[in-house]
């Protein structure tokens, strides 16, 4: 029994000092999110032109026609981000975090716990990753020894179940009436989620991030968290301490009494407001069902911070607060834009994936269009934009691979097909930084972390993920 300990512990010792090698090297060699952007941007654009025959003027229009591409999107997100991380900001959810931090008092119990409650919330919304980086950063705070680095990739590793969710686009897409794929005659009708996110292969992959990833994580967890933890990364960037944002709105107020301070710390007002909006949230569920989408999340949180902030100065300052770590998203997400329009209106998007698609067989197809999402995400970081470029080579493939098979068979096959492309999409996205721009401005703010600072803790459990993954989306019944 001891010599079993000791060579678990062996193990574990083995796989840390491998994540922490791995992180070494990540941080000697991978470059800014932005730098990133534009090596991508340049290899995209070599790649239409070496393969697609492209000219220089046709890649550079392409290019400049995806730029604005992502502006709906990239607006959505920074809501999302700000207007979550002002409800953290609020004196009742510290208070929650506070007897929260009671109950888990070492690392290890952050880092599990920190994993397991993100992927549950991913499962709801990917956009809930904010809540998870709040709850991260907070506790990071209160419980000593964390490194904060790996706290950082253990949240963004959460976000990865999003893709089993009630948010995952490719199968609600699927299940749309008069989606793309049935206008362009691809598919004959539409898909039901009981296909997919209700299949047992999705519920299997859902328990894989839940519970696995979280044990996983206990195995790389590093040793060294000397300068690492978050009040040390504070100090040594010299962060002040800010004034609470009760004091800060006092601060605004004139000497002397005034209409306009009255009005601008009335609690009758965000009160009168937040109440319409609830009402609204109700009716949407009520009207819709359980339809989730940015907007209304947005909403929400947008009500719950107005309605917990109590007044209108208090909740501008905590937006204010809330936006200053940002403007990663503001100038990066159109750069990522110009290399999705350059994968869609060259055509060397489609050319990639009918490459991939060529060597399929019934046995191989959930595999490579799981390889086919993985690759495809570096250049087109969003799965419904990658969906869009992929998904028709992807189904057609599958279609004429089932050629003879009764119809219920080959919609089974087409939806393991798309969940496997969704897999491999969000597992790649644990190598590229599209979306860590996410988790930064939350969990980065007043730290100099960048992206490569988190992403080497992430090879090891990409690496462990894709052999797991690979044999379920091969293996697992539908």
């Amino acid at each position: 029994m001891l010599k079993f300990e000791f060579q678990i512990l062996n193990e574990s010792t083995m796989l840390t000092k491998l994540g922490e090698k791995f992180t070494d090297l990540f941080q000697k060699y991978m470059p800014s999110a932005f730098v990133f952007a534009i090596l991508l941007t340049i290899i995209a654009a070599l790649g239409a032109f070496l393969f697609m025959d492209a000219s220089p003027l046709k890649i550079v229009s392409s290019w400049y026609d995806g730029f604005f591409d992502l502006l709906s999107f990239g607006m959505q997100i920074v809501l999302i981000i700000i207007t979550g991380f002002s409800i953290a900001l609020s004196p009742t959810i510290n208070r929650g975090i506070d007897k929260l931090a009671v109950y888990i008092k070492t690392p290890k119990q952050v880092y599990f716990f920190v994993i397991f409650i993100g992927s549950l919330l991913s499962l709801v919304s990917f956009g809930w990753i904010v809540i998870t980086c709040v709850l991260a950063r907070e506790l990071a705070m209160r419980v000593k020894g964390v490194n904060y680095p790996f706290l950082i990739a253990c949240a963004y590793f959460s976000f990865g179940g999003w893709v089993s969710g009630l948010s995952s686009s490719i199968p609600l897409l699927l299940n749309t009436e008069n989606n793309f794929l049935i206008e362009a005659g691809i598919l004959s009708s539409k898909i039901s989620t009981s296909f997919t996110l209700g299949s047992t292969l999705n519920i299997v992959m859902i328990i894989l991030f839940v519970i696995v990833g979280p044990v996983l994580f206990l195995l790389f967890i590093p040793k060294n968290t000397k300068g690492k933890e978050l009040k040390d990364l504070l100090k040594s960037n010299n962060h002040p301490k800010e004034d609470s944002i009760k004091d800060e709105a006092e601060s605004f107020k004139l000497p002397i009494k005034a209409v306009s301070d009255t009005l601008n710390n009335t609690f009758v007002l965000p009160l009168i407001i937040s109440i319409m909006g609830f009402v609204y949230i109700v009716y949407h569920f009520y009207k819709n069902g359980f339809d989730l989408n940015f907007n209304i999340m947005i909403f929400i949180f947008l009500m719950i911070g107005l309605f917990l902030h109590k007044t209108p100065m208090r909740f501008s300052i905590a937006m204010k607060r809330a936006s200053s770590n940002i403007s990663g998203i503001l100038f990066q997400y159109p750069f990522y834009a110009g290399i999705m329009g350059i994968m869609l209106y060259t055509g060397i998007g489609e050319k990639l994936a009918e490459g991939l698609v060529s060597v399929m067989t019934i046995d191989t197809y959930p595999f490579y269009a799981y390889l086919t999402g993985g690759v495809v995400n570096f250049a087109i970081p969003s799965a419904g934009g990658e969906f869009a470029v992929v998904g028709p080579s992807i189904i057609e493939a599958v279609k004429a691979i089932g050629i003879g098979l009764p119809p219920e068979q080959v919609t089974a096959m087409v939806s393991r097909a798309s969940l496997s492309v969704a897999y491999g999409e969000s597992l790649s996205n644990m190598l590229q930084p599209f979306f860590i721009l996410l988790v930064l401005p939350v969990m980065g703010a007043g730290v100099k972390l960048q992206s490569r600072d988190i992403m080497g803790y992430l090879v090891l459990p990409f690496i462990l993920f894709f052999i797991l993954q690979t044999l379920m989306v091969l293996y697992v019944p539908l």
